[in-house]
């Protein structure tokens, strides 16, 4: 499905513009390696996600000089530093505003927001929801371990209730956010959750986050061990991860473990039942492609409460204009109608005072 034309790429692997450049070199891992010395805590989740990323990024292609990493602030932040592409990191929950700028300015570019629930989801919710509801050419991938790692352990956004931290030493009495079902309820185009030790997994939803045109939003279930160890814990432990895991995949039907599978109710809302002979039938099959996000919404709401059924996968993937797009056809035509501006003459024009 892809051409390649005047030394750009077109497809669904490159996104926005289809204006990402293809690298005549053969990328490894070790390519996107830094030199930088790798401080996260011992047995943190995010060698992991750092491990994955680094072994996708020869799949894109693309140039390292046409990548970029923006973070925020926070344990996941770092990671610019260890991968040998452009990086900024940004100020706290501004990293999808300053990745907006540079989706929006340079289409020639790949733009990954590395992000977690305190920094995405606290000082930083307004940037990510309107990011998401924009359409801004970006991956966003938000680093989820309920807990404020960075700052020694207090509850984050995501925290359960009742979390005693340093912060809530008798119990947080906040309701805590779902990062996917928020981003539906912005209306995000594609939308997918991961966790950190499933690295088949978790590059799979990269390469599909990355096939993306517009933005895309992955949440990864990340454990930290010294303030928040084994939050997920149930959906890591072979004994019980394939009784409460509904792995998604589209146009498949929707099955948790042996015997259990995603029906919907007699109003039409979702649930997990028993099967049994007959009842195979009314499972429902994943469409990840389905206009309406009221149903990835209502999958979002499987995992409540203490992850009895949580959906892994892609959610949501849906085409719309990315806002990047229909930014330059709104400035080509403003130039074709108008000619070329004059920014000298603009600032010097109209009304103007001289103080002295």
């Amino acid at each position: 499905m892809s051409e390649q034309t005047g030394g750009h790429r077109e497809g669904p692997a490159f996104k926005g513009l289809k204006l990402v450049p293809v690298s005549d070199e053969q990328y490894t891992m070790k390519d996107f390696k830094s030199d930088q010395e790798v401080r996260w805590c011992p047995g943190c989740g995010d060698y992991a996600v750092l491990a994955a990323f680094q072994s996708f990024l020869p799949e894109l292609g693309v140039p390292r000089e046409n990548i970029v990493m923006v973070s925020g602030i926070g344990c996941s932040s770092r990671f610019p530093y260890y991968l040998t592409t452009y990086g900024m990191h940004s100020i706290h929950g501004r990293a999808p505003a300053v990745a907006t700028g540079l989706a929006a300015s340079r289409p020639d570019l790949s733009v990954w927001v590395i992000t977690g629930d305190g920094d995405g989801l606290s000082i930083g919710g307004n940037h990510l929801i309107h990011a998401l509801r924009r359409n801004v050419n970006i991956n966003i991938l938000m680093f989820n371990n309920r807990i404020y790692g960075l700052t020694k352990g207090q509850y984050s956004p995501t925290s359960e209730p009742g979390k005693i931290t340093k912060s809530s030493p008798m119990g947080s009495l906040d309701a805590p956010f779902n990062p996917v079902s928020l981003a539906l309820g912005a209306e995000a185009t594609f939308v997918a959750r991961t966790l950190d030790s499933d690295r088949k997994h978790l590059t799979g939803v990269l390469r599909a986050a990355a096939d993306h045109q517009g933005a895309s939003f992955v949440e990864i279930y990340q454990n930290c061990p010294i303030f928040n160890d084994d939050a997920f814990a149930p959906l890591k432990d072979p004994g019980q991860r394939d009784l409460r895991l509904l792995r998604m995949e589209h146009g498949e039907p929707l099955l948790i473990g042996e015997g259990r599978g995603v029906v919907r109710g007699e109003y039409g809302e979702l649930g997990v039942s028993e099967l049994s002979g007959a009842d195979s039938a009314r499972v429902v099959r994943h469409d990840a492609h389905r206009a309406d996000p009221g149903y990835a919404f209502a999958l979002s709401r499987l995992d409540y409460p203490a992850f009895e059924h949580v959906p892994i996968g892609v959610f949501r993937d849906v085409e719309r204009p990315s806002y990047d797009e229909l930014m330059l056809e709104q400035l080509t035509e403003a130039e074709t109608v108008q000619g070329r501006g004059d920014l000298a003459a603009l600032l010097a024009g109209g009304d103007t005072w001289t103080v002295d």
